[in-house]
């Protein structure tokens, strides 16, 4: 920022450090030092005031600091610096909107400020104001323009805000500029004629882009991806033949690219009805070398008959004789195909019963041969997989692999996910753990053994496990550097753990953090507005600003969404549970059960206390409690959730967590579900009913949308007057929703009837059965007898039917006996039992 002198003092003006610049604390006692010494002889002075202001803020006082900061834009309300700071300060709170009021404010009083224009700059493209960002980068390349990085960040503002031809007019301005052509070795200055190339691509105009190309071929120096934009250049041009020698090129520099072989396809114009040509294709480049693996799986996906039997039995003899243990992983994918399914499990099989471990296809023999064992292998993890399930059989492989060679941790990883799938979660857990203790430095198998003890409700060992490769010595323990490394896992899976429990507290500070971690990552953004620009490397940029901007489309936030919105919507449903004693599974009509539940969380409290203490004791003796840049993290004042968990307002906090996955995930059937519970509860009708129809759009046969669908229309009833609602219903839900007076009690006893064997369809009769009539426990009959009437219930549908009868108020008994059922049908799933006596 510019200085000038004060109209009542002769003190300078001092420069305000930006809001991404952070202080090191140990240099404020000093400054605070000296802007007293100024105060006491200017009380008056703003801009002295400002930047104390901006000192405390750094201190952590930031209350005081926005009074001062407020105090000095009264005592100096034209002073450029004191908005500037005041801005700054906002921006600190995350106020993007405030802040650039402030800036704006700044820049009226001080036009050629550059901190302040950059600082305003930087807050516009964080908010994807584009035209406010090319009007501050205009006025920043106008002050600079000796500056290349003014250019570029210029065409990127315009390039965002869909104006190519500015975009590109900017860049060849700045070239025309240039006395002297860059060197080969001028990174920057290639990378921003890719970039150029890019804009012009994106223009829609792919002719000229290849032209553009074409000149710069010889001197760019990321040779590889000038060479693959040309191909798809030319593909989507339709010049053939020019593409064809262009990826024919990209494939003498990596055969392996799977992406060069389906262009290399296109420019042959070959589909997959062609398999002899594209047979050839793939033996052409097979034979070129054996190492080459690419070109013998691919056509795996497109040979039929006995031609892909032969070359499976290629493919899979050479994977299983080399011992590549990642063989199953390759081909699994070709399991959704049946008929290929069947074709592998009888190669494997037939390789397996063949009787030679060390045999190849004529009978040959080598010593060091691992073809018996890996085969087992194979076969284990076959039976294992979701479309070939057999567990029984997964089981028999896994144990004798063990008996083979029983220090193969990959083994007994694999006994452990059998298991898992089996519902025997306690056992999985403990052969996970001894996986783990074959190969302790492993840090893979310690997150899969922290992993799975967290799934069998073991959180204090998965903290204790997760302990052996993480700071514990730091803030907060093993727990605290798992939250700074953002390990996103293990938090989502802690979080779950304690829902499971109803541990609500927890389970929600876990959801919150992770939630916490996806604003970190959008604020991390901000370091590179700049950083991104003096490196010159701009392409990635803006690829990092696109991926910014679908952020939590990222499947670990609606993971975490989702388990949160439905714990809010239990402590919405059911207040009592936002209780400590009510959150561990106590019944709340129990008076010694909750006296005991008291003492119990009081002990609780105590020890993490205590806990905490010892940390902070430890963590200020080796000074791990401060950052490399000298800021001292807080302590966390809710380190148990309690303060979430009590919350008065569930579906307002619950909508927070709700609207990105809206925004993301509008063709995602869970997540209208979702929204519909929300609003529904919220009585916002038209949004409830916005979701419902999405639903229906989505899977018009869902039979979660039917139980909604008939909630809906039970909710709308005292709703008659408002006309609005029920005309659009009426015009969009499929019949018989569409009809206000609809007998919907006949519809859902016919919809049962017509999917009996279907438990999720017989789960939905009971939940719109309730809303028609609250008082019938029919709805809890029917799905008592789902184990006897419908024959493939699966383990997770079972669970959800316990889950269900929870809800709908069922005794412990009737739960019991409908998981004994499904225990006949399961006898390994302890975890049915373990779900039952919750």
């Amino acid at each position: 920022m510019l200085s000038r002198t004060s109209n009542r003092s002769s003190t300078k003006r001092v420069r305000p450090r930006s809001a991404n610049v952070r202080i090191r604390t140990d240099r404020m006692s000093p400054g605070l030092k000296a802007a007293d010494q100024i105060l006491k002889k200017n009380p008056n002075h703003g801009d002295t005031e400002a930047m104390k202001a901006l000192i405390l803020n750094s201190l952590g006082q930031t209350e005081e600091a926005f009074a001062l900061a407020k105090t000095a834009l009264k005592d100096d309300m034209k002073s450029h610096v004191c908005w500037h700071v005041y801005g700054i300060l906002w921006r600190s709170v995350k106020n993007n909107e405030e802040a650039i009021k402030a800036y704006r404010f700044a820049l009226k009083l001080e036009p050629d400020s550059p901190q302040v224009l950059r600082d305003l700059a930087l807050l516009q493209i964080q908010t994807r104001d584009y035209q406010g960002y090319i009007q501050s980068r205009n006025l920043m390349l106008q002050q600079r323009s000796s500056l290349r990085l003014n250019w570029t960040a210029l065409a990127i503002a315009h390039h965002l805000a869909e104006d190519f031809k500015s975009a590109e007019n900017v860049l060849n301005t700045y070239e025309g500029t240039l006395k002297h052509t860059p060197s080969k070795g001028d990174i920057e200055h290639a990378e921003a004629v890719l970039y150029k190339n890019m804009i012009i691509a994106e223009s829609g105009d792919v002719q000229r882009a290849l032209e553009h190309l074409d000149t710069i071929y010889q001197t760019s120096p990321d040779r590889t991806a000038v060479m693959e934009l040309r191909a798809k250049y030319l593909l989507q041009l339709d010049k053939k033949e020019e593409a064809e020698k262009a990826y024919r090129a990209l494939l003498d520099r990596n055969a392996e690219y799977r992406a060069y072989y389906e262009g290399l396809e296109k420019a042959l114009g070959l589909d997959k009805s062609q398999k002899q040509e594209l047979k050839e294709l793939y033996a052409s480049y097979a034979n070129k070398n054996d190492r080459i693996d690419a070109a013998r799986r691919i056509p795996l996906d497109f040979l039929e008959g006995e031609d892909f039997k032969e070359a499976a039995d290629s493919y899979l003899r050479a994977k299983l004789h080399k011992g590549v243990p990642s063989t199953f992983n390759n081909v699994k994918s070709l399991y959704a195909d049946a008929s290929k399914l069947k074709t592998i499990e009888g190669l494997v099989e037939g390789y397996q019963s063949e009787g030679v471990a060390n045999g190849d296809a004529t009978g040959a023999t080598t010593k060091k041969d691992s073809f018996h064992e890996t085969t087992l292998y194979f076969l284990a993890q076959h039976y294992n997989y979701k479309l070939s399930r057999d567990l029984k059989k997964a089981m028999q492989y896994v144990d004798k692999l063990i008996e083979l060679s029983p220090k193969t941790y990959d083994y007994h990883m694999t006994k452990a996910r059998v298991l898992k799938h089996s519902g025997n979660i306690s056992e999985a857990s403990k052969a996970m753990s001894h996986a783990r203790e074959l190969d302790i430095k492993d840090r893979y198998i310690n997150t899969k053994c922290a992993k799975y003890q967290l799934r069998n409700d073991e959180n204090a060992d998965a903290l204790a496990t997760m302990s052996k490769f993480t700071r514990n010595e730091v803030v907060g323990g093993t727990l605290g550097d798992l939250t700074d490394m953002q390990s996103l896992w293990y938090l989502t899976e802690d979080g779950e753990a304690y829902a499971r429990r109803s541990e609500y507290g927890l389970a929600l500070k876990r959801f919150h953090t992770v939630f916490d971690i996806f604003d970190v990552w959008q604020e991390d953004q901000f370091d590179f507005h700049s950083f991104s620009l003096r490196k010159g490397q701009i392409r990635a940029y803006v690829d990092t600003l696109r991926w910014e901007d679908r952020l939590r489309s990222h499947p670990f936030y609606k993971r975490i969404a989702v388990d949160a919105i439905k714990v809010y919507l239990a402590l919405h449903d059911r207040p009592i549970l936002s209780q400590e004693t009510a959150t561990n599974g106590v019944d709340p009509t129990d008076a010694k059960a909750i006296k005991k539940a008291k003492k119990e969380a009081e002990r609780r409290e105590r020890e993490d206390a205590e806990r905490r203490e010892a940390e902070r004791k430890a963590a200020a003796a080796k000074k791990a409690n401060a950052t490399a840049d000298g800021e001292t993290k807080k302590p966390d004042e809710d380190p148990n959730g309690k303060k979430l968990r009590e919350t008065k307002e569930p579906l307002a906090v619950a909508t927070r967590f709700l609207a990105p996955l809206l925004e993301f995930g509008a063709a995602d059937l869970e997540v209208q579900h979702l929204g519909f519970e929300v609003y529904l509860r919220k009585g916002k009708f038209f949004l409830a009913l916005k979701s419902l129809l999405a639903a229906f759009t989505i899977a018009p046969e869902d039979p979660t949308a039917h139980a909604q669908a008939v909630r809906f229309r039970q909710a709308c009833k005292p709703l008659d007057e408002n006309k609005a609602v029920l005309d659009l219903a009426s015009s969009s839900l499929p019949a018989p929703f569409n009809d206000a007076k609809a007998d919907l009690a006949s519809h859902n006893e016919a919809f049962v009837k017509q999917h009996a064997d279907s438990p999720r369809h017989v789960y939905n009769y009971a939940r719109a059965l309730k809303a028609l009539d609250p008082s019938s426990s029919q709805g809890q009959k029917t799905i008592l007898e789902v184990p006897d009437r419908c024959k493939d219930v699966n383990l997770a549908q079972g669970l959800e039917g316990i889950a269900l009868l929870r809800e709908l108020g069922s005794e412990k008994a009737s739960i019991q006996a409908f998981a004994k059922k499904l225990q006949d049908k399961w006898p390994a799933a302890t975890i049915l039992e373990r779900e039952a006596s919750r």
